[in-house]
C-alpha cells in the first residue's frame, strides 16, 4: 500500500499513518477572505502544487458575471480551498461529538478533505456555460459532465505526478465527488454513507460546496447574506447513517436554499449576464472548428490546458478564421451587447410540461409584413430557478431531530412550516434577445405573438429597450 503521509515521517499502518494530519506544524497556512486561516495538509499540497490544480486560478467561479458585478472575479481555486477546509471542519466536528459511535478515523478525514479539494477539477471555462450551453450545441446528446471529468483529472494527476496516495482513498474520493450526480453509487454500496453527504449531498442538497459558494459569491457581488452555515455545522448529528439537523434550525436550512435561489435570480441569471453568456457561446461556436476547443473534453492531458483565457487567445489571434469570434468579443468589450427584448414567467400550472423555447419558435411566430426575421437574429435564454429539487420542497428530503437525547429522525411536513414560506419551489423564465439592435421591435412583437399563441397572454413589458438608460 502506498504511503499517504508526509514523506519525512515514518510510515505506519493504515489507521495510524495519518498522525501528522492534525499537526499544524506540517501544514501550510493561507489566509482566505471568507474563512480566515486555512491550513493545507501535506497530502493536499501534493495535488495543489500541480499545474492541473493551479489551472483553477484561471477559471472564474462565476464565469462572465464580473462584467455586471465587477467584484465577481474570484476563482474556482479559492472556492476549492474553501470546500476543502469546510469538509475537514465538518467531519472533525462529527468525530468530536460522535467519533466512537461512528467509527470516524484519520483515513476518513483525509478522504473527505481531498474530495472537497478536488471536486471542481473537471470544470470547463466560464462556469457552467461550457457544459450546459456550448457542448450541447457541438455534441448533440453528449453525456459529458464536469463531475466525470473531475474523476479523470484526479487519476491523471496521481499518475502524472506520481503521487504516493492510497488507491482505496482515491476510489472513495471519486465516489464522494459524484455523490450528488447521476453517477453516484447505489445507496447500499457505501460504507459510512453519511460521509458522502458532506461534499456533494445527493440526498437533500445540504453540503459544504454550497456553504462555501453561497457565502463567497454573496461577498464578491456585494449581495447580502444572512445564511449562517456555522450554525448547521455546529449542531448537525448523524442518525441512522445520515446527517440530520435540529428541528429548531429548519428556517436556517430554508435560508440556505432561499439564498441560493436569490443568487440565481439576481446574479447568476441577471439579464445582462445572460446576454454576455449568449455572446460567449456564439464566439466559442464560431471558433470551435479552427481551435478544436471541444476536442479536448475526453483527454485530461489536453483538457487541463483549457480555461477562461481562451477568450484572450481568440481576441489577439490574427487568423481570418477567427474574425467572427473576435468581432463578438470586441462587441462585449465595447458594451454592444445582444439587446434584451422581453421576458416571460411560465405559469405555475404549465411548468411540468414546459418545453424550452427556441429561436425557431420566435421566428415562426412573426406575422407577415415588415422585416423578415431569421433564427440567427434571435437568442433565447430559458432560465430555471429552484431550491435545488425542481418543483419540490427541499425540506421534504431533509431529516431532523428534536434534541440530542432523541434517537428519532423525522421530516417536517408542509403544514408545520411557516405560511410565509413559498408554496411553489421553481420559476421558469423565458428571455428573448436580439443580436442586432435594429431588430428589437420585430423580435419583441414576435415574442408577444408566441406568448399569445402558447398561453393566451402577453409577456409583461418591463421597459422599452430603445429608451432604456445604459446600465452596467
Amino acid at each position: 500500500m502506498g504511503a499517504i503521509c508526509n514523506e519525512d515521517l515514518p510510515l505506519s499502518p493504515r489507521r495510524t499513518c495519518f498522525a501528522s494530519s492534525h499537526d499544524l506544524r506540517f501544514f501550510k497556512n493561507v489566509h482566505d477572505n471568507v474563512h480566515g486561516n486555512i491550513y493545507l495538509d501535506p497530502v493536499a499540497l501534493k495535488f495543489i502544487d500541480t499545474e492541473q490544480f493551479q489551472r483553477l486560478r484561471d477559471l472564474k467561479q462565476l464565469g462572465m458575471t464580473h462584467m455586471v458585478y465587477p467584484g465577481a472575479v474570484h476563482s474556482r481555486f479559492e472556492h476549492s480551498l474553501g470546500v476543502y477546509w469546510l469538509a475537514g471542519e465538518s467531519v472533525q466536528k462529527l468525530k468530536k461529538h460522535q467519533g466512537l459511535e461512528l467509527g470516524i478515523d484519520a483515513f476518513d478525514i483525509q478522504t473527505v478533505k481531498l474530495a472537497g479539494l478536488l471536486h471542481d477539477l473537471g470544470h470547463g471555462p466560464f462556469s457552467h456555460l461550457f457544459e450546459r450551453e456550448f457542448l450541447p450545441r457541438v455534441h448533440s446528446g453528449s453525456k459529458w459532465s464536469h463531475e466525470q471529468m473531475s474523476l479523470k483529472m484526479v487519476d491523471y494527476i496521481v499518475d502524472e505526478h506520481h503521487i504516493d496516495v492510497d488507491s482505496g482513498m482515491i476510489k472513495k474520493v471519486k465516489e464522494m465527488i459524484v455523490a450528488s450526480s447521476e453517477f453516484a453509487l447505489p445507496k447500499g454500496t457505501r460504507e459510512k454513507r453519511f460521509l458522502y453527504d458532506i461534499v456533494a449531498n445527493g440526498r437533500n442538497g445540504i453540503d459544504v460546496d454550497k456553504f462555501d459558494y453561497i457565502v463567497r459569491d454573496c461577498r464578491a457581488c456585494g449581495v447580502g447574506c444572512n445564511f449562517e452555515f456555522q450554525r448547521l455545522m455546529d449542531t448537525m448529528r448523524v442518525l441512522d447513517d445520515e446527517i440530520c439537523y435540529r428541528a429548531k434550525d429548519y428556517l436556517t436550512v430554508h435560508k440556505l436554499f432561499y439564498t441560493r435561489a436569490d443568487l440565481y435570480r439576481t446574479v447568476y441569471t441577471h439579464p445582462k449576464v445572460k446576454a454576455i453568456e449568449l455572446m460567449i457561446v456564439d464566439a466559442l461556436l464560431k471558433a470551435n472548428s479552427f481551435l478544436e476547443i471541444s476536442s479536448s473534453i475526453e483527454d485530461p492531458s489536453d483538457y487541463w490546458k483549457l480555461d477562461d483565457t481562451i477568450i484572450k487567445t481568440i481576441e489577439i489571434a490574427p487568423d481570418q478564421e477567427l474574425k467572427e469570434s473576435r468581432d463578438l468579443i470586441l462587441r462585449i468589450r465595447r458594451r454592444n451587447l445582444y439587446q434584451f427584448c422581453n421576458e416571460y414567467a411560465v405559469p405555475k400550472d404549465k411548468l411540468e410540461h414546459f418545453k424550452d423555447v427556441t429561436a425557431q419558435d420566435i421566428v415562426c411566430s412573426q406575422k407577415n409584413g415588415g422585416v423578415i426575421l431569421k433564427e440567427e437574429d434571435v437568442a433565447v435564454s430559458n432560465v430555471r430557478i429552484d431550491l435545488t429539487r425542481g418543483r419540490s420542497n427541499p425540506l421534504e428530503r431533509i431529516n431532523f431531530f428534536k434534541d440530542y437525547d432523541s434517537e428519532e429522525k423525522f421530516t417536517i411536513p408542509d403544514d408545520r412550516i411557516s405560511h410565509l414560506l413559498p408554496t411553489c419551489y421553481q420559476d421558469m423564465i423565458v428571455r428573448v434577445y436580439s443580436k442586432k439592435p435594429e431588430l428589437v421591435g420585430a423580435i419583441s412583437e414576435a415574442f408577444e405573438n408566441f406568448q399569445l399563441k402558447t398561453y393566451g397572454i402577453k409577456a409583461q413589458v418591463h421597459s422599452t429597450p430603445e429608451k432604456k438608460k445604459r446600465r452596467i
